[in-house]
């Protein structure tokens, strides 16, 4: 079938262009709408540009820059520490070797000799502390038989009644020399310290021990083991014996604990010096 046979509307429906968009408008001689419709592409464009940076994305950026140039700066040093390497001679190369082993040796004598004296200095403290404890220990023993420090340990407490005024100097002073041969440590009269130099003599109806005078009962404060020092006294024919001869009455009593209290000041001798250098 030609075209001439087709029917009037098909032929005016071809002829007429297709329907344009046209834009509403609300009502007779109204004003179009100021807002222009805008495409999917228009509208992203808008939305990054112009770009809308905060503070802190600002802060983040500039780390990031820094992080990244350094890092290419260490890159590029590494590449060019590699590349000298690379294009150095053997001798070079054996030279960089020793010297890097020559290096390592010198900070292992130096770590060791550092060990060394840090070992040293451990022991010194040590050792000086032991001697200073020594020392210590040593001027107490000194003190107590020089009668210039206290003391305390056991021992035994002799009591000598002397009513009748028999008992005398020597007979104390055979007392002594007894206890000290049981092996008396510190000894103390009526509070007078008895020391080495110790002397006692009679004054009247009295006794004086190194010029201070003591009266019955005399009582003797002994620090020692009791388990010597009182056989000691009663052997026959002993202290104890001889004493009650002179009528005096003589108690020996052990104790756990003995003070000896009295004191004697130091004095400096007069010719005597120490001959240590």
């Amino acid at each position: 079938m030609s075209n001439q046979d087709e029917a009037p509307e098909n032929r005016l429906r071809k002829e007429l262009p297709e329907e344009v968009p046209v834009t509403p408008s609300v009502g007779d001689g109204a004003e179009e709408s100021a807002a222009p419709v805008l495409t999917g592409r228009q509208r992203l464009v808008q939305g990054l540009w112009p770009p809308r940076v905060s503070r802190a994305q600002l802060i983040v950026a500039l780390l990031l820059f820094g992080l990244g140039f350094g890092l290419a700066v260490q890159v590029a040093s590494n590449s060019d520490s590699g590349n000298a390497l690379r294009g150095a001679r053997q001798e070079d190369l054996v030279r960089i070797l020793d010297e890097l082993d020559d290096r390592s040796q010198r900070l292992e004598d130096e770590k060791q000799g550092l060990e060394k004296q840090q070992q040293e200095l451990e022991n010194s403290s040590d050792q000086a502390e032991e001697a200073r404890k020594q020392t210590v220990e040593k001027e107490k023993q000194l003190g107590i038989l020089a009668g210039t420090v206290a003391a305390q340990g056991p021992g035994i407490t002799m009591t000598i009644e002397d009513t009748k005024g028999t008992v005398k100097a020597d007979m104390l002073l055979d007392a002594i020399q007894e206890l000290r041969a049981a092996g008396a440590e510190a000894i103390q009269v009526n509070g007078v310290r008895v020391v080495a130099g110790t002397y006692l003599t009679d004054s009247g109806k009295s006794v004086s021990v190194d010029g201070n005078k003591i009266n019955a009962p005399f009582r003797f404060k002994v620090i020692g083991n009791p388990q010597d020092l009182e056989p000691a006294l009663n052997i026959p024919g002993g202290v104890v014996q001889n004493l009650e001869k002179e009528q005096a009455t003589v108690t020996v009593e052990r104790s756990d604990k003995i003070v000896v209290d009295a004191l004697r000041a130091a004095k400096q001798p007069d010719y005597a010096r120490s001959s240590a250098q």
